[in-house]
């Protein structure tokens, strides 16, 4: 396999998703289990567009493990940085549905959020020679919440450093997965110092820094080169070298949201691959690259679930070219 050019470091888990939208989660009769998790959605993406990728992070030594390392593996994900726990479960979580598609997590059944497999990656584990060759290293904020995971992040970031990689942060807040949500905002903001881009919905942008522009949020940052701030069907706003800009929302039929801002993500990062981040800051790329990203967000939520809803590169071109067609 070819050396991967992204690693996706977090979370790879089980959505529950309730099949009676807009009911709250004590009145759901049922549910459809979906593999998800940020920085594993992410990895399936690109992984679908032709870029060698590789997924770092733990699951339990149970079935649900298993699954969910085969679906990495067919999904063409480099699984070397994949840890097991031996008595830890893989995590799932339960998510209840809008009657528009819009998802809510409503929590982890009989466990508590510390008692999972991902909770316990083990930074002296990480795989270093998946680092010297890597790109790119892709990044949630989830576990920051975990002792041991919060210690390996800090080790993939010194590795990522050593390594001359690039950083995106993607914020993706989750207060569920917090026992003491009171110290995210310090720990989400050491995390963001690293990052070379940094992708965030409004309303995570507002709750960290007070504005949804991305421009002003770049420049408070110092460092960054890309800030890109999603709204859902309202489309995003983005800024990238020092070029700033915005993109209306794509119209399609919504089936789930799951995912959605996940595989923006992964078009993005594609986009960057293709271009190089040279390219990338000059208008016209940078405009191209995020219409790319928001197309490839916009099919995802035509299926369910996260990462068998993803569209493929032709996809995505055949949608973008009817996009342009007149009429």
């Amino acid at each position: 396999m070819t050396n991967p050019r992204i690693l996706c470091f977090g979370e790879i888990l089980f959505d529950y998703i309730a099949d009676q939208p807009g009911l709250p989660l004590e009145q759901v009769k049922s549910w459809t289990p979906y593999p998800g998790g940020a920085p594993a959605n992410v990895a399936c993406g690109l992984a679908k567009l032709g870029i060698p990728t590789a997924f770092l992070g733990c699951v339990g030594q149970d079935e649900l493990g298993d699954s969910l390392v085969h679906l990495l593996q067919h999904s063409g994900v480099n699984t070397d940085g994949v840890q097991r726990h031996p008595t830890a479960p893989s995590r799932i979580v339960y998510v209840v549905r809008s009657d528009t598609g819009d998802r809510t997590f409503a929590g982890f059944g009989d466990l508590l959020t510390t008692e999972f497999a991902d909770t316990h990656v083990q930074a002296d584990q990480l795989p270093i020679p998946l680092f010297e060759t890597a790109e790119f290293l892709v990044l949630g904020t989830l576990e920051l919440a975990y002792p041991d995971s919060r210690a390996a992040i800090t080790r993939a970031l010194q590795l990522a450093d050593q390594y001359y990689m690039k950083v995106l942060v993607d914020v993706n807040w989750r207060p569920v997965f917090w026992t003491d949500p009171t110290i995210a905002p310090g720990l989400i903001h050491d995390l963001i110092r690293h990052a070379d881009f940094l992708k965030l919905s409004e309303e995570e942008a507002e709750w960290l820094f007070g504005t949804t522009e991305p421009g002003v949020i770049a420049h408070r940052l110092g460092s960054v080169e890309g800030v890109l701030v999603t709204a859902g069907e309202k489309g995003c706003a983005y800024s990238l070298g020092n070029h700033e800009g915005k993109l209306p929302g794509f119209t399609v039929e919504v089936e789930d949201t799951t995912g959605a801002g996940d595989s923006f993500v992964a078009g993005f990062l594609y986009q960057l691959c293709q271009h190089g981040l040279e390219e990338i800051a000059s208008p016209a790329i940078a405009h191209k690259a995020i219409r790319y990203a928001s197309a490839m967000g916009a099919l995802t939520t035509m299926r369910s679930g996260a990462i068998a809803a993803q569209p493929t590169a032709a996809e995505i071109d055949a949608f973008l070219y009817m996009e342009q067609q007149p009429g």
